[in-house]
């Protein structure tokens, strides 16, 4: 999980799950923090469009299966309609198949239903502030399934990668195995100011809107693969 700052404004947030229960349960939890604001709430996948559109909410807590629409073409449609909202994703631990289309959809981050409240927190602050989250099981649970159709990282490294220069390969691989800006800056032994530099020349040689998409590509060119 990435580093967060608290921001001068609450996050407004829209809590969109069909469950009144669940909604109630995150109501409750995020409720008790200052600087987070849920501003509404939807049962199902249009509703959740229809307010972002509406409200602009920064982050929407997107629950992945819902009626009318799912949490992916809901999400799918929020970034279409280049809305300045971004999506964190609630999954359980067996959709893998709706993370990677959430995923290629332009979801911001991915969490399991089970995530600690601090996780959630965190998780909705991170993705407030312009980053990525997720949850490492469901990143690695993602990554061996699909290892076998990776390529052979002893091949001759990919084009797409040509304009990054060794340190910044290095960082790559880095935020592909998960780790903060502050756990990369620690290998390096370098500052958390020059790792954030870094990744974002990263980003911005590779075409690339957040860290997800970093950690995708990473695994996609074989610069990493899942390990045993």
């Amino acid at each position: 999980m990435t580093d967060a700052t608290v921001p001068a404004r609450p996050v407004r947030i829209l809590l969109a799950d069909d469950q009144p229960l669940l909604r109630t349960g995150f109501r409750m939890v995020l409720g008790t923090e200052d600087d987070l604001d849920i501003v509404a709430e939807a049962a199902d996948g249009v509703e959740a469009v229809e307010l972002s559109r509406r409200l602009l909410p920064d982050v929407v807590l997107m629950d992945i299966r819902m009626p009318r629409m799912d949490g992916v073409a809901a999400t799918r449609a929020i970034v279409d309609a280049r809305l300045p909202v971004r999506v964190l994703i609630l999954t359980t631990f067996d959709l893998d198949e709706y993370v990677v289309g959430a995923l290629r959809a332009g979801a911001s981050g991915f969490l399991a239903k089970d995530v600690p409240a601090d996780g959630l927190v965190a998780a909705i602050r991170t993705v407030a502030a312009g980053d990525a989250v997720v949850a490492p099981r469901i990143l690695r649970r993602l990554l061996d399934r699909f290892a076998d159709a990776l390529p052979d990282p002893a091949a001759a490294p990919p084009r797409t990668l040509s304009a990054l220069t060794e340190r910044e390969r290095e960082v790559l691989v880095h935020v592909a195995r998960g780790l903060s800006n502050a756990e990369i800056a620690r290998a390096l032994s370098v500052s958390e100011t020059t790792i954030k530099t870094h990744v974002g020349h990263v980003l911005t040689k590779l075409g690339l809107r957040d860290r997800v998409q970093a950690v995708v590509l990473a695994y996609e060119s074989g610069l990493v693969r899942p390990r045993a």
